[in-house]
C-alpha cells in the first residue's frame, strides 16, 4: 500500500474520531475543513491523533510541475496533491516547500499553510475605467478582481493595478501566479484581456505598456496566448497551444528566477519552453495587472481573476 503522507518535521496534532478505517499516513479532511494526516492506523469509531501542521512528503499528480510555494489541493479521488480544486471532495492541502518536477511522484508540503504573496491584488488595487456612456467596472473577486465591460457600443477599458510593487531584482526571486476564469467572452476582433505583471497600466491598449508579461486573451477566441516586453525585447502574443473553457478556472504560473528565460506553466504544464520570454532589461518596479479593453462593439466581456500575485522564493 502506498503511504499518502510521510511526516517530515514540526507537527501539531489534534484528536479525531475516525469515520472509517484508515492507514497511518492517510490524508483526510477534518470537520472544520482543515487537512489532516492520520498518525497511526485506526479503525472506524476510534479516537486517533491527527497532524494538522508540519511538513509532510505526499504523493503528487504525475505530469504536473509544482513550483515552490504553490497552493496545493488534495485530489480526493486520486489521493494525490494537485494544483487545482477539481470539485468532488477535493480540499486545500497546504503550500509546496520545493519545486516538484512533472515526473516526480511526491512533494514536500507545509500542511494547512497558505502561500504568502508579496505583491498581489488582494493587498488592494486601483482601477481607472474608461468609457463614454457605458459602465465598465471592476469588483473584488476572491483575492483578486472581476473585470466587466458592458454592451454599450463604444471603446471601453477596465483594469486592476496592484498598489504594491517589486523591484526587478526582487522579481528575479519570485514566482507569479494567476487563477483565471472566462465568464463571458466578447468579440475577438475588438476585445482584449491582459493578465499578468507590468510597470503600469494604460488608458486604451495593454500592448502599449512598456514593460509587461501577460496572458493575452482575444474575445471569443479560446486560445491562451502569452507575451512579454521588457523595453528591449518584445515577444508578441503567441498561442500556448492550450485553450480555456468558459466557466472553468485555469492556473498560470510564471517562474521569474531567470529573467532572461522566463518559464510559464498552465495547469502545471510547461508551455512554449523554447520561446524566450524576458524581463531582464526592465527598469520596473513591477506590479500585478489585470486589464480588459475593447475598441468598439456592443458585445460585453466578463473575466474573473480570483488570484493574481507574486510570491518570493527566498530572501533578497
Amino acid at each position: 500500500m502506498t503511504i499518502e503522507a510521510q511526516f517530515d518535521s514540526d507537527g501539531e496534532m489534534v484528536t479525531w474520531t475516525a469515520d472509517a478505517d484508515y492507514a497511518a499516513g492517510a490524508v483526510i479532511q477534518l470537520p472544520d475543513g482543515r487537512a489532516g494526516v492520520v498518525s497511526v492506523a485506526v479503525e472506524s469509531g476510534d479516537d486517533v491523533g491527527v497532524y494538522v501542521s508540519g511538513k509532510f512528503r505526499v504523493q503528487k499528480t504525475l505530469t504536473m510541475v509544482m513550483l515552490i510555494g504553490s497552493r496545493l489541493f488534495w485530489d480526493h479521488s486520486a489521493n494525490k496533491a494537485h494544483l487545482l480544486h477539481g470539485g468532488d471532495r477535493d480540499f486545500f492541502l497546504g503550500a509546496g516547500c520545493e519545486d516538484g518536477a512533472s515526473a516526480a511522484t511526491d512533494i514536500l508540503v507545509d500542511l494547512n499553510v497558505e502561500p504568502v504573496y508579496t505583491v498581489a491584488l488582494e493587498h488592494g488595487f486601483q482601477s481607472k475605467p474608461v468609457s463614454t456612456a457605458g459602465f465598465p467596472h471592476v469588483m473584488g473577486s476572491g483575492k483578486g478582481a472581476n473585470l466587466i465591460l458592458d454592451a454599450t457600443n463604444e471603446a471601453q477599458k477596465v483594469d486592476a493595478l496592484s498598489h504594491r510593487s517589486v523591484s526587478v531584482a526582487g522579481l528575479a526571486q519570485c514566482i507569479g501566479e494567476a487563477l483565471i476564469v472566462g465568464v463571458a467572452n466578447g468579440n475577438n476582433g475588438v476585445l482584449d484581456v491582459s493578465i499578468g505583471f507590468a510597470n503600469d497600466t494604460h488608458a486604451t491598449d495593454a500592448d502599449s505598456i512598456t514593460e509587461s508579461i501577460f496572458v493575452h486573451l482575444d474575445g471569443n477566441d479560446l486560445n491562451i496566448n502569452l507575451e512579454s516586453d521588457d523595453g528591449t525585447t518584445e515577444v508578441n502574443a503567441t498561442d500556448s497551444t492550450v485553450d480555456y473553457v468558459l466557466g472553468t478556472p485555469f492556473l498560470v504560473q510564471w517562474d521569474f528566477r531567470n529573467l532572461s528565460d522566463i518559464q510559464i506553466y498552465i495547469n502545471g504544464v510547461n508551455v512554449l519552453p523554447n520561446s524566450v520570454f524576458k524581463l531582464n532589461a526592465a527598469a520596473g518596479p513591477i506590479k500585478a495587472l489585470a486589464m480588459m479593453e475593447k475598441s468598439a462593439n456592443a458585445t460585453p466581456g466578463n473575466y474573473s481573476v480570483p488570484r493574481l500575485g507574486l510570491r518570493l522564493t527566498q530572501d533578497i
